[in-house]
Parts: structure tokens; sequence; C-alpha cells
């Protein structure tokens, strides 16, 4: 999988939003399959037009705290790319991390919050905050 470095350095190469565009949905076809078992309504992010579907797994064994690894899907091919980008950010790092990281102003450090419709920015919006609410209860009960 590509990190999050890689996927900033690629940015910043790409003059063009068509480039960009194009680099997003080809991080949506690199992302991992979810599991169909796991396309369940509990999973379901709440606030995207687009259907989104976050799981975590939380590994309490890490001295920094717990660290939480995460899987995602969605139906659309743009918004795929944009979970890809964020499990680059987010997954495998430790709770405390996570709530530390502004994901939102990183998507406006690359430029690509503002080429996204206002409904694609409300879903990002709410895939964020559905990672940190799980790294906040990690971090809580931990």
């Amino acid at each position: 999988m590509t990190t999050i470095d890689e996927i900033v350095e690629n940015f910043t190469l790409l003059d063009e939003w068509d480039d960009r565009y194009r680099y997003v949905i080809e991080l949506g076809r690199e992302l991992p399959a979810m599991p169909d078992a796991d396309h369940t309504e509990a999973n379901k992010v709440q606030g995207c037009a687009s259907q989104v579907w976050l799981t975590s797994h939380i590994d309490r064994g890490g001295a920094g705290g717990p660290v939480l690894t995460f899987k995602g899907d969605s139906d659309a091919h743009i918004v795929r790319g944009l979970v890809a980008i964020l499990l680059a950010l987010y997954s495998g790092k430790t709770a405390r991390d996570i709530l530390a990281t502004d994901a939102l102003a990183l998507f406006d450090r690359i430029g690509l919050r503002e080429n996204l419709t206002p409904q694609r920015s409300n879903g990002l919006r709410s895939m964020v905050e559905r990672i940190r609410a799980e790294a906040s209860a990690a971090q809580a009960t931990a």
C-alpha cells in the first residue's frame, strides 16, 4: 500500500486537477478488498452521499498506547480513493497520533479539498470524524 508521504509527493508532481483525479481513482483501485461480511449497516459511515464502510481493529499491546488498523471501502471510485488516502494517513497509528493528525489540513495542503464537491467534502469530514471517534474511544479505554 502507498504511504502517505508517497501520496503527498505524487500530488506535488501533478499540476492538473484531471491528473490528480485519476491518481485518486488509482489509489482507490489499489485499496485492499474489504470482506463482504464487513459491508454492514454498523460499519457504514453516516453523512456520506456515497456508501462508505470503515472497520477498525485495536491492538492494545503497543507501548505508545492502542494502535488502530482500519479497513475501508466505498461504492464510488473517487470516494474509495479518499478512503485509501485516509487509511494511508491513519491506519497502523496510535490513538494519540491519530487524534493529533489533522487530515483536513493535509487535504488542503495537497490541494485536493478545494476540488471536491460539497457532498464529497462533507463525506470526507464524516470519515475523519468516524476515525477520530474510534481513536478517542480506544484511548479512553486504554
